[in-house]
Formats: structure tokens, sequence, C-alpha cells
């Protein structure tokens, strides 16, 4: 998200900019100490090198790391329990990862000492996990019955990750929801702006789907045709081979009248995307999403260079990728 410009006066003069400042000013912009260069070539420089490097895969090292990202990018209504590698203290009952939390807050505590923890929240530096991890241990010790507040940027690397707090032995098992009445323990005595936040969320939310029979595959139904969009663990360039070599084939379908059209990076990893029929249920995805994944286990163990053919099938996937994130 783009940042907000301060606003100018007619009036004003360039101010000096204390090292590792960061003013909110565009690149391009006369750099407001008055030297007369664009920001990004003068102060801009060590406030960009004053930034916290942006960690490329987050949820690298967690068990599930393809849902944690679906969750976090695909799933509109989605929950999954977490645990704690310490234990959770005995005034928690239970700790939940959601997607999105009433107000956009980044975590709830309720009146019962449980804590939800929301994921599809702008973060404060470029390590998500350690952003969640701080959310979280702010949310263990929070009054019961109130949110907890979004951290403050630090640009610092302080402060452990998720990979720290919780049980890395423990599965993550996603539960995708129709609406988001698992915000409160009782949807219908919602009121207020609790209940106008339910509505208009519910209102919004796209039908979504987990597929059983392989890892982190959502099907949703859009007005025009649906799709199945597969986060994958692959290193991207030997998935990307893979599905080349497919595709060249022939077989990069998932049945007829399914189309792979192209993929996107999400967190360090690649999410291909098929078009499928407004027809195709999540269901009647289940044995085509499972034979394609055989297919494609056996286009990974292929060590051969790829033939022309599949080069050109590459570079036309590889056009077709976007980054989210």
């Amino acid at each position: 998200m783009a940042k907000k410009r301060r606003p100018r006066t007619k009036a004003s003069q360039p101010a000096a900019v204390p090292d590792g400042d960061i003013p909110v000013v565009g690149a391009r912009e006369p750099c407001p100490c008055g030297s007369g260069r664009r920001y990004k070539a003068c102060h801009g420089r060590a406030a960009a090198q004053a930034v916290t490097e942006l960690v490329r895969r987050p949820f690298e090292g967690l068990p599930g790391e393809c849902d944690w990202v679906a969750l976090r990018e695909l799933v509109p209504a989605g929950t999954a329990s977490l645990t704690l590698a310490a234990g959770l203290p005995d005034d928690v009952p239970s700790l939940t990862l959601a997607t999105v939390l009433p107000m956009a807050w980044p975590a709830l505590r309720r009146d019962d000492g449980t804590v939800l923890l929301g994921l599809q929240n702008d973060t404060a530096s470029g390590d998500i996990s350690r952003d969640l991890a701080d959310v979280l241990q702010r949310a263990l010790t929070a009054t019961p019955g109130s949110p907890v507040e979004p951290a403050a940027p630090t640009g610092t690397g302080d402060g452990p990750r998720l990979q720290d707090l919780l049980d890395t032995s423990a599965a993550l098992e996603p539960v995708v929801h129709d609406g988001f009445e698992f915000w409160i323990d009782d949807a219908e005595s919602a009121s207020g702006e609790v209940a106008a936040s339910l509505e208009r969320a519910n209102a919004a939310a796209i039908p979504t789907a987990r597929l059983g029979g392989v890892e982190a595959a959502y099907w949703c139904e859009a007005p025009e045709k649906n799709h199945l969009r597969w986060v994958m663990p692959h290193p991207e360039e030997k998935l990307l081979d893979a599905l080349a070599r497919l595709h060249a084939a022939g077989t990069s379908a998932l049945a007829e009248d399914t189309r792979l059209v192209g993929s996107f990076r999400a967190h360090g990893l690649v999410v291909p995307v098929w078009d499928l029929p407004s027809s195709m249920t999540a269901e009647d995805c289940e044995k085509p999403a499972a034979e394609f994944g055989e297919r494609l286990a056996e286009a990974l163990a292929v060590t051969e260079p790829l033939t022309g053919t599949e080069r050109k099938a590459r570079g036309g996937l590889a056009n077709r990728q976007v980054t989210l994130s």
C-alpha cells in the first residue's frame, strides 16, 4: 500500500533530515534535506538500508507452510488450531489462527480467555512471522474481552518468530468456513460494530473449499468461472520446468474444459491456477487433482533439459506469473 504523502504548503521550506529518519515522500521527489537531489538518491538510500530486509519465506519451517500461505492469501474465512511449544498459559483455554478478525484486529482475546490470532493483516516489518509472534505474545497477556492493537514499526529484527513460539511437531489442520461466525460464540446475538462488520465480511466472502486429497489446493467459486489455486512447496525453477513439460505434452489441465492459466508467487512459493467450468465443484476436483499430482511428481523427477517446445511452454507460463508478496 502506498504511503500517504505529507501535506505541503507554499511557505514550507525543506527541513533537515537527520540520518536514519524516513520522511513520507515519494522516491522521485526532491529530498527534504534541500540537497536538490531526488529522495531515492539522497537520504532515501540510508532509509532503505534501515528498513528490515524482507523475509522471502516467512512461514518456512512451520508445519503446513503451504496452508499458511493459502490462509494468508487465498482463503476468506478459515481457522486452524495452534499449539505453543511451551504450552498455553493456564488462563488461555485455546489458541486459534484466523484469516480475518472483526475490524481487522491483529488478535482478539475473548471473555473466556481464548485467543484468536489474525493472519491477513498489514505487518510492521519485512518479517510477517516475527510480527505475528509479537502480536501473539501480547494477545496471550491481554485483558480478556479486548482486541490487540497493531504493533508499531520498529525496523529491527529483534524478538522471536512464530517458528520459535509454536510447536513445530504439531500439524496444521485448516478449517474453511462459509462465513465469519467463528468470530463470536453466538453469532445471532451480535450487535453494533461487530454485527455490521460480520455482515459486510460475509457478503464479500468468496465461496471456498480445501481439497481433501492433495495438500493446500483450494477451490473457489467465481461469478463467471470457478478456479483451483494450489500452493506448492517445490522450488520455483524446478516446478516451472515440470509444469512446462506437462503443458507441452497437453496434460497440464485437470479435466475436460479446465485450463492451467498461470501462477503467482506468494511468500516464496508458487501457486498454479486453473480455470474451471462454473459447474465444477470442489468435490469434482478431487480425483482430477490427485491424478494431476501423480503426473506432476513424474515430471518433477525428469532431469533432462527442456526441449524447444517445453522451453516455449515455460516462457508462456513465466509471462503469466505475478507476485503477490
